[in-house]
């Protein structure tokens, strides 16, 4: 049996409240969650947060699977947001001041690579756009759902889909241009 019909099944089971299966189905999807959300945290400890809070809701919420999507499909939505949503408190964290000294609102580019950097200029910018609309782009452009899957997991028209993502894509765009103004 494929890797992926066996996360199916114990998805399945999971959400049928099979806790052996709901226990075998964290230990093998957490490689994969963590690499979703590496793809938008920039540090890995930011990743493995994220990564341990989309465990933990995938958790509590797997008996609301009802399979109108593919579980990767859920499960890629349910990581987005956590990453998107780990990152919103790590920002608010950053602007407590920290002994008296505030800390930089932006990251010292001596001490972060351009893909990090690009990461936050990007999560900021998703974090500026209705969440309906962050959402979308990022189920498309950063984690590669197709516009059908995307339709399916979230309840909607492809044609809606399609117009989120458009209207998404140029907020963000916007946004980038005038932080680099």
């Amino acid at each position: 049996m494929p890797l992926a019909d066996g996360i199916d099944d114990l998805a399945r089971s999971a959400s049928l409240g099979d806790r052996a299966a709901l226990d075998a189905l964290l230990v093998a999807v957490r490689p994969e969650v963590l690499r979703l959300c590496a793809r938008l945290l920039p540090n890995r400890e930011d990743a493995e947060e994220a990564c341990q809070d989309t465990l933990l809701a995938l958790a509590r919420g797997i008996t609301g699977f009802e399979g109108r999507s593919s579980f990767h499909t859920w499960l890629y939505r349910l990581a987005a947001n956590r990453a998107r949503s780990t990152y919103r408190v790590l920002r608010r964290r950053w602007r407590v001041e920290a002994a008296g000294v505030p800390l930089p609102e932006s990251p010292d580019p001596r001490r972060t690579s351009v893909v990090a950097g690009t990461r936050l200029d990007l999560l900021d910018a998703l974090d500026s756009v209705r969440p309906e609309l962050a959402e979308a782009v990022t189920l498309r452009d950063v984690l590669g759902l197709s516009y059908r899957e995307i339709a399916a997991l979230l309840g909607l028209p492809e044609g809606t889909v399609k117009s989120r993502i458009h209207v998404a894509r140029q907020q963000v765009r916007q946004r980038l241009a005038d932080d680099r103004t």
